[in-house]
Order: structure tokens, then C-alpha cells, then sequence
């Protein structure tokens, strides 16, 4: 089972990822560690006696992209950032449920492998999801949590998805149009997507078998035991999970909330906005970490 339209396309993916991480200037081991689901990728940086951190990627995308996100965190933790299983990368891509425990497994055997008791996370949208998975049902492991535009809290509109993102989705689908790619774009980032995240973006459309099982939207109940200090960002123009809403939800479910950030941006942040969440970021680490 693929989760690729074609060999071509993974491929190209690859060559994308390859290019895209020497972009960062990161010195990167990289690791391949077996799990109860598969066996995963891990990119893994930083000082060996630094204090864990991981990273989870967004869905449907390629884990360097997302990483970049984190810059500003490389240098002083040992950041561990695994390729999604079931998501474009090298990893497995048996695609894994994001409605019950089975990602919060996975993550807790990657832990293990890495004899890592608890760390800090931060994942930006699906890797948001799956810290919020791994929170409902392995709450101890999470030391502190950046939730940077996150699922698995609230939706936004379906009627908007669908007019903005699917119809366009599908008339590319048809006929390639580069007209399409640059209206979702733009409705993704409030029109500040880089042209190579645009770029990659094309291309998991055109040749990935998307995945959308978004993680289940949790319960206050499930985060009833956790206690880690948290922090969220949202974006107010996020046609996903719009920012208002998110960190409204937020607050009434998530115990420790201790820092909420809205920016006047989409699901992708321009560069600016980027630099001031990475600022945001650290401060909070350093507080809570």
C-alpha cells in the first residue's frame, strides 16, 4: 500500500525534502527506528546533553517545512523531529488512525527508543493533533507543549473549505491548472507562502493520496490529567482552525494553558510573522522548560 499516485511523484518529494533540508544549515543525524506501526525516520540535531525536544510535523506536507517553522530551537535542544508515518517522508506510509491512541503510541515508542522518560513538543497543525493524542492518553511524557495552529481542537468552516480549498483542489486534480494552486495557496497563507512551500504543496497535491482523517477534536475529559504548561498560536485568517475560536476552545479544555499567541495570519505565517512566533517560542521555553 502507497499513500503516492505514482514513483514519480514520490521522487520528486524526496529530491523536495533532500533540498529543502540543506536549506536549513543543520548538521542532521539521521535515524531509522522500528515501531509497533512501522518503521519511522527521524531527523535528530542539537546537543547531546540538551534537553529533548520534539517536533512533529503538519500533515500532507514533508517534515523539513515544517521544521523550519522551529528554527530558532535547533541550536539549544536535542530535537528529535520523526516523519510522519502514513505523511510524505521516508517513514512507513501505512497510514495510522489519528481518532484513538495509536499515534500516542507511536510516539511513545519512539520515546523509548531514545530513553527518553519526558520531553518538550512542538508541533504545528496534524503534529499539533498528535500531541494532543499523545496528551489524552500518555499525559506524564509531555514536559511542556507548543501547539503552534493545531487540529484536534475545533474546525473551521466546512462550507469555506469547500469553496476555497476542495473545489480548486479538485479542478487541479483535472487539469494541472497552476491558476488553482496559487488561489489555495493563497487562502492557506493570507498570500505570504513562500513560492517553494507553494511549490511542494503542488506537488503533495498532485501526488499524494491525501490524508484526511484529521485527529479527533479532544474532550475536556481526556486532558483531565494534563498538567504540562502549554502554549498555543493561532492564526486569525487560518481557514482550518481559525485563531479566535481556537484559543477560545482552548482555554476551556486545556488545564495548564499558560500562554496564548493570535497573529493576523493564515495556517502558513509569513517570514515576519514567523520570526516573532520563533521569539514567542523560546521565551516560553525558557520559562517552562
Amino acid at each position: 500500500m502507497t499513500i503516492y499516485i505514482n514513483e514519480a511523484g514520490k521522487k520528486r518529494l524526496q529530491d523536495h525534502y533532500e533540498s529543502y533540508l540543506k536549506t536549513l544549515n543543520v548538521p542532521f543525524e539521521r535515524k531509522y527506528i522500528d515501531t509497533r506501526f512501522g518503521k519511522t525516520h527521524v531527523l535528530v540535531t542539537g546537543p547531546k546533553e540538551g534537553k529533548p525536544l520534539l517536533i512533529l510535523q503538519g500533515g500532507n506536507c514533508i517534515n523539513p517545512m515544517t521544521v523550519s517553522w522551529f528554527s530558532s530551537l535547533l541550536g539549544e535542544y536535542r530535537v528529535y523531529a520523526p516523519d510522519t508515518i502514513g505523511h510524505p517522508g521516508y517513514s512507513t506510509e501505512t497510514r495510522v488512525s489519528a481518532q484513538d491512541d495509536s499515534f500516542a503510541n507511536w510516539i511513545v515508542d519512539l520515546m523509548n527508543h531514545f530513553q527518553i522518560e519526558k520531553a518538550a513538543f512542538a508541533g504545528a497543525s496534524f503534529g499539533g493533533g498528535i500531541i494532543l493524542r499523545l496528551a489524552s492518553y500518555f499525559p506524564e511524557r509531555i514536559a511542556s507543549a507548543i501547539l503552534f495552529a493545531p487540529a484536534g481542537i475545533i474546525l473551521g468552516s466546512k462550507v469555506e473549505m469547500i469553496k476555497k480549498i476542495l473545489v480548486p483542489l479538485l479542478i487541479l486534480k483535472f487539469n494541472g491548472s497552476q491558476k488553482q494552486l496559487v488561489k489555495i495557496a493563497e487562502v492557506m497563507s493570507d498570500g505570504y507562502m513562500k513560492n517553494i512551500d507553494a511549490e511542494i504543496t503542488g506537488e503533495v497535491f498532485r501526488s499524494v493520496k491525501l490524508e484526511q482523517d484529521m485527529p479527533k477534536l479532544v474532550k475536556e475529559k481526556e486532558l483531565q490529567n494534563f498538567k504540562a504548561p502549554t502554549m498555543i498560536i493561532g492564526g486569525e485568517k487560518d481557514i482550518f482552525f481559525p485563531g479566535e475560536k481556537l484559543i477560545h476552545r482552548a482555554n476551556q479544555i486545556i488545564p495548564n494553558l499558560v500562554e496564548s499567541k493570535l497573529y493576523g495570519s493564515g495556517h502558513f505565517s509569513s517570514e515576519m510573522v514567523l520570526e516573532q512566533v520563533n521569539r514567542d517560542m523560546v521565551s516560553f521555553l525558557k520559562k517552562y522548560y
